[in-house]
């Protein structure tokens, strides 16, 4: 699963080199530099960064809790799911590549560890998906093209249940 580059994707903390970062939309840019690191000390969210050897950040992405309710999930999800009126989540509430390096997969690199990641924890932390928070029309194309679907009433959230995940994940390559 990993590209063939020489970075990692880790939390983020201060020896990370962010002001340097630009995705091309000014809130998300503004978080990094000013708002994710806060945001990861008082558990508000879990900021996750791509990082070169030098520190220079190249993509970020956050993970927090989320509830959701069952109304708003999309029917095939909903009818595996207990009848509960709010369930577990996990939201993707960031995501962003910096703009000099787009069209190198790092997007999706960037997804695919943050949905590894919160199938990993949901065996100690049950969620019954990733809701991905969509700021624009491209960013929601580029979710839906990776086969969320939207929340009813929220076309801007959109959805992906784990049992997916966790078949895409443990699907064989090439498959």
């Amino acid at each position: 699963m990993t590209p063939n580059f020489d970075y990692r994707v880790e939390p983020l903390h201060a020896s990370h080199r962010r002001d340097a970062f630009r995705s091309g939309t000014p809130e998300l840019d503004n978080y990094l530099h000013h708002q994710a690191g806060q945001d990861g000390r008082r558990k508000a969210a879990a900021p996750f960064v791509l990082a070169g050897r030098d520190g220079l950040v190249l993509g970020y992405y956050t993970l927090s809790g989320y509830s959701v309710r069952a109304t708003q999930l999309p029917e095939t999800a909903a009818k595996r799911l207990p009848r509960y009126p709010l369930l577990p989540a996990t939201l993707l509430g960031r995501l962003a590549v910096d703009a000099s390096r787009r069209g190198m997969g790092l997007g999706r690199f960037l997804l695919m560890d943050a949905l590894y990641r919160s199938w990993r924890n949901t065996s100690e932390v049950v969620s019954v998906g990733v809701v991905a928070d969509a700021l624009d029309e491209h960013a929601q194309a580029f979710y839906l093209h990776h086969e969320f679907q939207p929340l009813a009433d929220h076309p801007v959230k959109l959805f992906l249940a784990m049992v997916t995940i966790e078949k895409a994940l443990k699907a064989p390559r090439g498959a």
